[in-house]
């Protein structure tokens, strides 16, 4: 392929700015813009038939018309000027005909995404580009026609020449896989669209109080809209541990919406203790990032005194959201106060003990969560139980086993939906009185 030959085609059918034609022969030569090569390939064309015309060859006169015109060449049009010889159409407007003259408004579009990058704390960002179907296509039988073989993508050059300006302009870095803003830029009608990727805070939290949801929790007559049985506040309970957590941090980030993402669930009259619950705070839309989050933990925490405690916050990506969601099976120890209906011995209890650790139990979904959960058997494994009698109808049982195991169940049977279960084994019909769930082993 002879380069300037097949620009001068190009050149000779078409008007081209710098950006265009170099961009046809993007993979040739390393450490140059397109404009830089597009306009040295111009300079040679400009030279070779600058010299040519010296020589009395009526041709080349023809060819430095075209570089003026259809490559707005300047150098060109002033040996033209020298030579006192006609320039054709010089009168017209020309633009290019592949960008239509938009990358000579690229400066200007770049000064206005900095003015609207900064409504948003971020360190890094994206530049994304739409395009009018009509100017891909445009580009796509350009070079079809040619047989571009070396170029690169009109929309590939728009984002990269746009996000070096912002770059530069804004002192942050363009991230290509975890971006915290997107911008969407459109050349051809100067549209700006700002896309603010979410912000994730991990941590562990404490339930300290029993009769609080983890999340909120609709009410179930009216679907969150409000009415008399819910006294017109749409929720079956005052607060959540999802809102307790989200609200400081929705007013910290001035986010529009927090989601709240968990290792698990504990039941409502359960308490959360030991360590915590690892979860994840999900932040829509933040237009604040530089959080100080020793300095918002104690404000969650004094918010919620005595009621929710949070700890070892830190910033984090989706990707842990999605292993957080994979962990729920992860091993956690549980803690329940359990009430007979006959008196139990020391001996009764071992055997509960020897039964249950190490057993493999089957659960088939509960009666009290069937509404809401598809009917299925699960198998859940039992690593170690300990039982220590506090009276003659009283126990209290520690179990450490696979996450996701229905306790209450293990201790009731629930009409023998669980096998083995602690009524079955000793005959003697049990109810949980208190659970609390002591640890979630898991890596944070």
């Amino acid at each position: 392929m002879d380069i300037l030959e097949t620009a001068l085609r190009m050149l000779e059918k078409y008007p081209l700015c710098d950006h265009c034609l170099g961009r046809q022969f993007a993979l040739l030569g390393h450490g140059l813009e397109n404009d830089k090569r597009g306009n040295s390939i111009k300079l040679a064309l400009t030279l070779k038939y600058h010299a040519v015309t010296l020589s009395r060859d009526r041709d080349s006169v023809r060819i430095l018309r075209i570089l003026a015109t259809n490559g707005f060449s300047k150098t060109a049009k002033e040996i033209l000027q020298r030579m006192k010889g006609p320039i054709p159409g010089k009168s017209l407007p020309r633009t290019c005909f592949l960008c239509e003259g938009k990358f000579s408004t690229l400066e200007d579009l770049g000064k206005n995404a900095l003015e609207l990058l900064r409504n948003y704390e971020c360190n890094s960002f994206l530049v994304g580009i739409e395009l009018p179907v009509a100017a891909e296509e445009r580009e796509d039988e350009f070079k079809a026609e040619f047989e571009v073989g070396y170029g690169e993508s009109v929309r590939n050059e728009f984002g990269r020449v746009m996000g070096k300006k912002i770059a530069e302009y804004s002192g942050k870095i363009v991230e290509y896989k975890k971006p915290e803003i997107v911008l969407l830029v459109n050349p051809f009608s100067g549209e700006i669209k700002v896309q603010v990727n979410p912000l994730y805070v991990a941590g562990r939290y404490k339930k300290l109080i029993r009769g609080i949801p983890q999340s909120k929790w609709f009410c179930s007559s009216c679907r969150g809209k409000g009415c008399e049985k819910c006294n017109w506040t749409g929720k079956m309970y005052p607060e959540s541990v999802e809102e307790v957590i989200a609200t400081p941090f929705l007013d910290a980030t001035r986010g529009t919406k927090a989601s709240f993402h968990a290792s698990g669930r504990e039941d409502i009259d359960a308490r959360m203790l030991g360590r915590g619950r690892p979860f994840v705070i999900e932040i829509t839309k933040p237009k604040k990032r530089f959080l100080d989050l020793k300095k918002l933990e104690a404000v969650v925490n004094a918010s919620a005194k005595g009621k929710v405690e949070v700890s070892d916050l830190h910033f984090t990506d989706k990707d842990v959201v999605r292993r957080l969601k994979k962990a729920e099976s992860s091993q956690k120890e549980y803690r329940v106060v359990m009430e007979f209906d006959n008196k139990t011995t020391a001996h009764d209890l071992l055997v509960l003990e020897e039964k249950l650790t190490g057993a493999l139990v089957k659960q088939r979904t509960p009666l009290r969560v069937l509404h809401r959960r598809a009917d299925l058997t699960r198998e859940k494994y039992i690593y170690e139980v300990k039982v220590k009698k506090l009276s003659p109808k009283k126990a209290i049982m520690k179990i450490r086993s696979q996450g996701g195991l229905y306790v209450k169940e293990l201790v009731t049977g629930d009409e023998e939906r669980t096998t083995p279960n602690v009524s079955q084994i000793l005959k003697n019909k049990a109810k949980p009185v208190k659970l609390d769930v002591l640890d979630v082993i898991m890596e944070d």
